[in-house]
């Protein structure tokens, strides 16, 4: 775990409230709540548990009974997280997984910049994965984005987050709507990040920000690869001008694997489409500018792909 770096100011800090959420992972649950109840910022956490059946809850009451549990009876994906920002009254919140933490001091360095700078919706943090201590191959990729900012901007502008590394500003949060329901969970984060954008707010990669990682074995990859997918397409028709969304959804059908996993995918997002027509608000061209700027180095990407 990273230290406090010297001469960094010490004791709580009451600017940043953690959100977790959570389902049948006690064990990494409960090694990310001790890691964070020992943050010198000693921030409040909330946990959302998305109907666990290992006796995650009770586990979380025994041995922290400060933190704040949430139960909403069903798996609410990452729409847990708005669940959660609505019993916060802290200015900002850092989203983490049950299997991330935040490493001592970002917390505080993240209030920092966003006291700064108003119009700063939130900032990400660089990833190092555990328990070898890497860095993520999508640091990189955050580092050199191509979005073009404004030069009051602490640092590289970005297009979109990962909603485990990053702390945002609570206001812009509900004034955006937070995350949608429908997408439920898996790259849910850029239709968010698109509306914040039209509304004005800017993110940015914030390079003294660290988070840790320690990929958890209890995952649905076929599943996340199915969401992930169903949801860049309605996203696409969401929010992108007609011949961006066709052009993408050209690429999409051509590049991605010829398996079971892409025609359920394919079509759970068809069978959204009423919802999504009804719905769809394509974005300004200054906006539009910025997005076809991250697709195209998004499609060049090494380390990521939107689908899975």
């Amino acid at each position: 775990m990273t230290a406090t770096p010297a001469g960094a100011p010490q004791g709580p800090d009451g600017r940043v409230t953690v959100v977790v959420i959570t389902r049948d992972r006690k064990d990494e649950l409960l090694h990310t709540l001790g890691l964070l109840a020992r943050l010198p910022e000693r921030p409040r956490v909330i946990v959302v548990d998305n109907a666990s059946r290992d006796g995650s809850p009770a586990a979380v009451r025994a041995a922290h009974p400060g933190v704040t549990l949430l139960e909403p009876g069903r798996n609410t994906g990452a729409v847990g997280r708005n669940l959660a920002v609505r019993h916060v009254t802290t200015p900002y919140v850092a989203f983490c997984d049950d299997d991330s933490w935040w490493a001592p001091g970002s917390l505080r360095a993240a209030a920092d910049r966003l006291d700064a700078h108003p119009l700063l919706a939130g900032v990400v943090a660089r990833i190092v994965v555990e328990p070898d201590g890497t860095e993520d191959p999508v640091v990189e990729e955050l580092r050199t984005s191509p979005v073009p900012g404004p030069a009051w901007l602490p640092g590289p502008a970005l297009g979109s987050f990962l909603a485990a590394a990053t702390c945002l500003r609570v206001s812009a949060f509900r004034t955006a709507g937070g995350f949608h329901p429908r997408l439920w969970l898996g790259g849910e984060e850029e239709l968010l990040a698109t509306d914040l954008a039209v509304r004005g707010w800017w993110l940015s990669f914030a390079e003294e920000l660290t988070v840790h990682h320690a990929p958890s074995r209890a995952r649905d990859a076929t599943g996340r690869r199915v969401d992930g997918l169903r949801n860049t397409l309605w996203y696409t028709w969401l929010r992108r001008p007609l011949p961006a969304a066709l052009g993408r959804t050209w690429y999409l059908a051509r590049s991605v694997p010829r398996d079971a996993a892409s025609v359920r995918a394919f079509a759970r997002a068809a069978a959204g489409l009423p919802w999504v027509l009804s719905e769809r608000r394509p974005v300004p061209a200054p906006v539009e500018r910025r997005l076809t700027l991250l697709e195209e180095a998004q499609r060049a990407s090494t380390a990521r792909q939107y689908v899975g």
